[in-house]
């Protein structure tokens, strides 16, 4: 072996060092921050309660819908001079609690 052997080795050897260490540090941060069980299973629990918590909602807004009384007949009328399906008449009706005119300017915007 030559001395300008030994030399680019040393070099090496200390690439080689640095580049090590480099991965190193960058493994052991991700193995710190790996996610446990208990951290997901309550990421979960929070979803899970967050969507029952919009289904109930939607069930108490769909039963105060029903409570409201409106005419069959205000629905014919809506579905036919505005071209709107019975459903969305009724719906809209019924958002409006019964009133036909706030229900035309509604549909009409």
């Amino acid at each position: 072996m030559e001395v300008g052997d030994e030399a680019i080795e040393m070099v090496d050897s200390k690439d080689l060092k640095q580049e090590s260490k480099a991965l190193d540090k960058l493994t052991d941060h991700v193995e710190d921050r790996q996610l446990n069980s208990s951290r997901v299973q309550t990421a979960m629990a929070s979803i899970y309660a967050c969507k029952e918590a919009d289904l109930q909602a939607m069930r108490m807004r769909e039963k105060e819908l029903a409570v409201v009384k409106i005419n069959a007949a205000d629905i014919d009328i809506i579905a036919n001079e505005l071209e709107v399906d019975k459903k969305v008449a009724e719906r809209t009706l019924r958002e409006h609690k019964g009133d036909v005119v706030t229900v035309i300017w509604h549909l009409l915007n």
